[in-house]
């Protein structure tokens, strides 16, 4: 359905359509022809295994590491920025680990919420719960093992990043659901996607300053943004099988709106570099994320769902150029020229 953390559509250059749900113990017919079942080769306790491993790395999605970076990004902003750009190793290991696994539980609450629904949709009809390849007891399973994981790694910091990672767990679990309740289920994406960086701080301050909340808003505005674009790609699926989304919420107006939240999103942006005291070297990367998007609304400009999703995709470089920024700062701005003197 739309939103990134569903996982990235297999037929994205072209239209998907909904199709009648085949049975679960039916495979679909190698020459698209319909008729009788193909024959299959007999099913072997190797094969078994082989494909429950291939069932958890879809379910998790770590054969689409794009949903990853997009969360790895603002919880490397935090941690360098908390940290002044000295962070300890222990702090990138956990936070990294916990930025990943989090995200594979996500995906995991979201094919489990939508596996009544995935069935229907060409683009996700081979999902794991759908195919059979993982049972729902199997998946619960994991998503258990990857949320004490991620208990364990929060409870190497401190009491404040803990009680903070029980919200942020919380906005992950419930977005799945959100994109039947309303059409705004992106901003609690954003929300479950930022909560990273106040961990950040707590984790390395013990405190939430209130100048970290402009970085925490400039990555609710830009995952709005690029899930919007992503959205994009899936709104004639979603508005057959009554998913909400901001593209659909928006409508016509979708790509003026995208640029009022990129104007909003540059303005945090600039607010959280003021708020810091950060230098030229933030400031440039920023020019660099204002010139990725005007370049991104030029793509979606037509809303062919290829170019939207180009636009989604390219998004981890705004990322990293955020991340670039900051480190340049630290290492090598002034601040770093008085830290060494």
């Amino acid at each position: 359905m739309g939103g990134s953390e569903s996982g990235l559509c297999p037929c994205l250059t072209r239209r998907c359509r909904i199709t009648p749900l085949r049975p679960l113990d039916c495979a679909p017919l190698g020459d698209g022809s319909t008729g009788m079942m193909e024959a299959t080769p007999p099913i072997t306790e190797s094969s078994k295994i082989t494909s429950k491993w291939r069932g958890a790395v879809e379910i998790t999605r770590f054969d689409k590491p794009i949903g990853t970076l997009l969360l790895l990004a603002p919880t490397l902003w935090g941690v360098v920025l908390a940290s002044e750009g000295r962070p300890s190793l222990a702090m990138l290991c956990i936070f990294v680990a916990g930025a990943i696994v989090m995200r594979a539980a996500g995906c995991i609450a979201n094919d489990l919420a939508d596996r009544n629904l995935d069935g229907h949709v060409e683009r996700t009809r081979l999902r794991p719960l759908v195919t059979g390849a993982l049972s729902v007891k199997e998946a619960f399973g994991l998503l258990g093992a990857l949320l004490i994981l991620a208990l364990i790694l929060v409870a190497l910091t401190n009491a404040l990043t803990m009680k903070l990672s029980f919200v942020g767990a919380g906005l992950a679990l419930i977005y799945p659901f959100m994109k039947r309740i309303t059409h705004w289920p992106q901003i609690v994406l954003g929300l479950a996607f930022s909560w990273s960086i106040p961990m950040a701080f707590a984790a390395s301050q013990s405190a939430l300053p209130q100048e970290l909340w402009w970085l925490f808003c400039a990555n609710v505005l830009w995952t709005l943004i690029y899930d919007t674009q992503y959205a994009m790609v899936d709104r004639e699926d979603d508005l057959a099988i009554g998913i909400k989304s901001t593209a659909i919420l928006f409508g016509d107006m979708d790509v003026r709106v995208i640029a009022v939240l990129q104007c909003l999103c540059l303005f945090a942006f600039w607010r959280c570099g003021v708020a810091f005291e950060l230098g030229r070297f933030y400031d440039l990367a920023i020019i660099g994320v204002a010139l990725m998007f005007i370049w991104h609304l030029w793509l979606i400009r037509s809303r062919d769902t290829a170019r939207c999703f180009i636009a989604f995709n390219q998004s981890k470089w705004i990322g990293l150029i955020v991340l670039a920024g900051l480190c340049a700062h630290f290492w090598l701005g002034d601040n770093a020229v008085l830290s060494a003197n």
